[in-house]
């Protein structure tokens, strides 16, 4: 069965139907951000939503519960920094239920993502997606962003789960390959951490980004790695 496809008879239908309108919201947005990802990817993104809906009902893994809130507030949004991505080998700190990396792996097959959580439950459930989902380039890893060793640097970091993106500077000057970018995701106008980041030495800047859908504002702060 095609990865996302709803299986023979009734239940299928059933499935089909209750994701008619987060199906809608999510072909809709991805056309309004200028992103072609084909059919399979979409259908990937599709069956990445069931499951997280499924695993949300006995793990709390986010507090958003309606399929088509999770499009816009998740997919979406996680989805708005695909132009910005960086190299071959990324990144994410602090993934949650794989917000963004399992989705940009979904989206950017080309490059390889690890996704770090020291959450249990959360790394459990990225491990059973990325197999369900046949994500070759996606490895999960268990640890604390500080005691986090890989055997090699990274050309992107990403991060959506960080308060503040100065914590990522030194973690991030081990961990980026030289000319590497942090990617760090944020709402309205981080003017404080900008300051910040720029005190440690950091080239850095900000700029909107847009979710369709979504009345609110998203911004990313992109940090060169020295």
């Amino acid at each position: 069965m095609r990865p996302g496809a709803a299986p023979d008879g009734d239940a299928g239908n059933k499935v089909k139907t209750a994701l008619d309108p987060a199906r809608d919201a999510l072909e809709g947005g991805l056309v309004e951000m200028g992103l072609d990802l084909g059919s399979e990817s979409t259908r990937s993104l599709l069956q990445y939503l069931e499951m997280l809906s499924r695993w949300n009902r006995r793990f709390n893994l986010t507090g958003t519960r309606a399929p088509q809130q999770i499009v816009t507030r998740h997919l979406l949004d996680s989805l708005t920094i695909v132009p910005y991505l960086r190299g071959d080998r990324v990144l994410d700190a602090g993934t949650g239920a794989g917000l963004p990396g399992l989705v940009l792996a979904i989206a950017v097959p080309a490059m390889h993502f690890t996704l770090l959580d020291s959450a249990g439950k959360k790394t459990r459930f990225c491990i059973q997606a990325a197999a369900d989902l046949g994500l070759g380039n996606v490895s999960v890893v268990r640890a604390r962003l500080e005691a986090f060793e890989p055997q090699q640097r990274f050309s992107c970091l990403v991060s959506r789960a960080f308060e503040s993106g100065a914590e990522l500077l030194k973690p991030a000057q081990r961990l980026l390959q030289p000319g590497g970018l942090m990617l760090v995701m944020k709402g309205a106008y981080p003017q404080s951490e900008l300051e910040k980041v720029k005190a440690g030495g950091f080239e850095a800047r900000v700029t909107p980004v847009a979710v369709p859908g979504l009345d609110a504002a998203r911004h990313l702060i992109l940090v060169e790695a020295t």
